[in-house]
């Protein structure tokens, strides 16, 4: 299947979602995001939702993260197009940049290889963990400056293609997804 359809196809879905229901779902990833084997690590990755976009409310996670005490880093688009990464704290700022996506102003910067767990954004998954997201590659960069073992999970308003996403040697396949009815498992090719 290619990207480019979904994406089309995935937006549209996502625009056609109701405020209400983009809430409930969001509320309900987060809570079954908690039912992951994901909670013994230090140093979260967290996206911040893109509004105008529909993208999941992560404000959920974002207090759950907290409320666990956890290091949360969030991500700032760099001039290269690479992502930099900035620990939230108290004085952190946020921005909104040109593309609508929130970011941290600056701040205390976290090198990739310190990071335990990624939460990512994306239009669309299949059932064998690979992603489709906005096409800018931003992610797959990220993803491949990781530890090797670092936790890849996405989160999706929909559940899993059916059909083979294809796929280019940067993308990085997902650990885990997270739907508000289910949690897909590709570590090892079972979903719960």
């Amino acid at each position: 299947m290619l990207k480019r359809d979904l994406r089309i196809r995935y937006s549209q879905l996502r625009n056609s979602l109701a405020p209400q229901e983009l809430l409930n779902f969001s509320l309900s990833i987060a809570n079954k995001l908690l039912e992951l084997p994901i909670w013994s690590f230090d140093y979260y990755h967290l996206f911040l939702p893109i509004s105008k976009k529909k993208e999941i409310d992560t404000t959920f996670i974002l207090s759950i993260l907290q409320g666990k005490d956890k290091n949360i880093v969030l991500p700032k688009v760099g001039s290269n197009g690479n992502l930099r990464h900035f620990l939230l704290t108290d004085a952190t700022k946020i921005k909104e940049n040109d593309w609508g996506i929130p970011e941290p102003v600056d701040g205390i910067a976290i090198t990739p290889k310190k990071i335990d767990v990624v939460i990512l954004p994306l239009l669309a998954f299949d059932k064998k963990g690979n992603r489709v997201g906005y096409g800018k590659g931003f992610y797959d960069r990220f993803l491949n400056s990781c530890r090797p073992e670092v936790l890849k999970v996405g989160l999706s308003l929909f559940e899993a293609e059916e059909e083979t996403i294809e796929t280019n040697r940067h993308d990085v396949r997902l650990d885990y997804c997270v739907t508000p009815k289910r949690i897909y498992n590709f570590s090892d090719d079972s979903s719960e």
